[in-house]
């Protein structure tokens, strides 16, 4: 079940740049519940190289630069009607149980910030989508909106099945 929501949760992990997020005035978040330890959907989350395996869309992700063995920067390459783009995103584990993102480079997308929080409910882990992007075409912000939506749900759904190998 994926539902909307505007909690940030925090769990165990860490290392560089703060989030963009505090600063994001209009955003988008849903949330979904994974039958696995926080460890086990943040290693998941981490392994960029399975992207394209779980991402609809996602051509393909390759690390382009690392900090003590832990991505920091990622390059993407997309094809998901209507956007096709080639960028990358500089990455930030600093905050335990979080993973936020944000554009540093990108043709069509000027703006890609977004949050992964983790937390242990049960025998599972809650995840927290954050999401806020922003294309060099026009949009009313309530494409941009549904846009946003459409992409966190698709990853959710996605990262779940990923984890739980169903």
């Amino acid at each position: 079940m994926i539902v909307t929501s505007n909690t940030t949760c925090v769990g165990g992990w860490g290392l560089a740049r703060s989030s963009n997020l505090t600063s994001m005035a209009d955003q988008t978040s849903s949330r979904i519940t994974i039958d696995a330890t926080p460890e086990q959907v943040m290693a998941a989350i981490a392994d960029f190289a399975t992207y394209p395996d779980w991402i609809r869309g996602l051509r393909s992700a390759e690390v382009v630069e690392e900090v003590d063995g832990v991505a920091t920067q990622v390059h993407f390459e997309l094809d998901a009607t209507p956007i096709r783009d080639s960028y990358t995103l500089g990455y930030d584990w600093s905050v335990p149980g979080q993973v936020s993102w944000h554009l540093v480079q990108g043709k069509m997308l000027t703006e890609m910030d977004g949050t992964y929080s983790l937390t242990s409910v049960g025998a599972g882990t809650e995840v927290t989508y954050h999401l806020a992007v922003d294309v060099a075409i026009p949009l009313i912000g309530m494409l941009k909106r549904k846009a946003e939506k459409v992409i966190i749900d698709t990853a959710l759904k996605g990262l779940k099945k990923h984890v739980e190998g169903s």
